[in-house]
């Protein structure tokens, strides 16, 4: 009976591993699989992390050789080399406004021998690249270009002397006066005429009949004033003397919006968009805007000028410093300015751009609008008060009615 039974198991038994042979075989397929899958992974992430070594270690030898080369002689010497060429070209960006400065003395007739030879021997040094003696004689040299532009004084012709210049914060009834004006920022010499717009058309002459990029036609104010019949004038809005370095292909030129005597409008097209301010006369009337983009192309007006900037509006001062480094400079200032009815153009002497927004807020000026300076200054009453300065593209007249 045991043996029975011993036999039903064994048998039982085989028939069972016949049975399941298959899933046998699959189970143990998956451990081996397993195994080898674990395997492979560890064998992955021993690769990676080895990976991950070796470019972390290449990340540090790349900045160990970047600081190496920081540290080497010629990355030193390419460091300095790059200073002193920025000194040197910082040095000659102060020498053009130097020069073109001198060569607005000259056309103010002031004697710059002296200058001449300093400014020389800063262009030695720079063209040897030798930084140091041409940073220092530029010092000098500015110095005494700033000394002789101080020394500009009311011309001969005038009726008064530098010494001898009435003290008045009240801009003339008529006609032509000097006068020292007091301000805030100290007392300045104003060449002054004045003519009142009931009797007075104010126009705008150009030595060209129309747009002009380079090699434009320029005349003194004297023929400006003789053709057109005028009383007065003076020299007009900003453009590029032949003689600047920085206006080789655009001489004679200008930029900003004119409408002159014959009504044709210059520079139209590309002062669509213009932020530069601009005045207009008409009748017994002017306007000062802003912004020359808020003026149409009206030719029913007598004249149409911008130029920049905008000294005072309204009777306040709205330039308080900034903009072009030549308004820093002291230095003769041109100005066109209305107060009620009457209209004035004129000369302060010695001035910065924001002295000449104090000065004329002092003469109580309703508006007052800035016009090219230094070398193109030129102002006719009867015969010049200043200048004649450099020939000139446009000039501003006034006109009997």
């Amino acid at each position: 009976m045991k043996i029975k039974i011993r036999r039903v198991s064994v048998s039982k038994l085989n028939l069972f591993l016949k049975s399941h042979i298959l899933t046998s075989s699959i189970f143990f397929s998956l451990i081996v699989f397993a195994a080898l899958l674990i395997s492979i992974l560890v064998l992955n992430l021993n690769s990676q992390s080895r990976k991950n070594s070796q470019n972390l270690n290449k990340l540090n030898q790349v900045q160990l050789k970047l600081n190496k080369l920081q540290n080497e002689n010629q990355y030193k010497i390419n460091q300095s080399l790059k200073k002193n060429i920025d000194n040197i070209q910082t040095s000659y960006r102060t020498s053009v406004d130097l020069y073109q400065r001198i060569l607005d003395l000259k056309a103010q007739n002031q004697d710059t021998k002296e200058l001449d030879k300093e400014f020389a021997q800063s262009l030695e040094y720079l063209y040897n690249l030798n930084y140091a003696s041409a940073s220092a004689t530029l010092k000098a040299l500015t110095q005494d270009v700033e000394k002789d532009e101080a020394a500009l004084i009311v011309p001969t012709s005038s009726p008064n002397s530098s010494q001898n210049v009435a003290a008045s914060n009240t801009p003339p009834a008529s006609g032509f006066s000097v006068q020292s004006v007091s301000t805030d920022n100290g007392n300045f010499t104003v060449e002054i005429v004045a003519a009142d717009l009931n009797s007075t058309r104010v126009i705008v002459d150009t030595a060209s009949d129309s747009d002009c990029s380079n090699n434009c036609p320029t005349l003194p104010l004297s023929d400006y004033v003789s053709r057109s019949g005028a009383f007065a004038g003076i020299n007009g809005s900003y453009f590029c003397p032949a003689e600047y370095p920085s206006c080789a292909g655009k001489t004679g030129s200008f930029d900003t919006l004119l409408m002159n005597k014959n009504k044709v409008y210059f520079n139209s097209s590309n002062n669509v968009y213009s932020s530069n301010p601009a005045v207009i006369f008409y009748g017994n009337t002017s306007r000062f805007v802003g912004q020359a983009l808020e003026w149409g192309r009206d030719s029913g007006v007598d004249m149409v000028l911008s130029n920049y900037p905008l000294l005072v509006s309204g009777g306040n001062i709205v330039y308080s410093g900034g903009g072009d480094p030549k308004f820093t400079p002291k230095g003769p200032r041109d100005f066109i300015a209305v107060k009620g009815s009457m209209v004035y153009i004129g000369v302060i002497l010695n001035a910065s751009m924001e002295d000449s927004a104090h000065v004329l807020k002092a003469l109580g000026m309703d508006n007052a609008l800035n016009l090219d300076e230094g070398g193109s200054t030129a102002l006719w009453d009867g015969g010049y008060k200043a200048g004649p300065g450099r020939n000139i593209p446009n000039a501003i007249l006034f006109v009997r009615k």
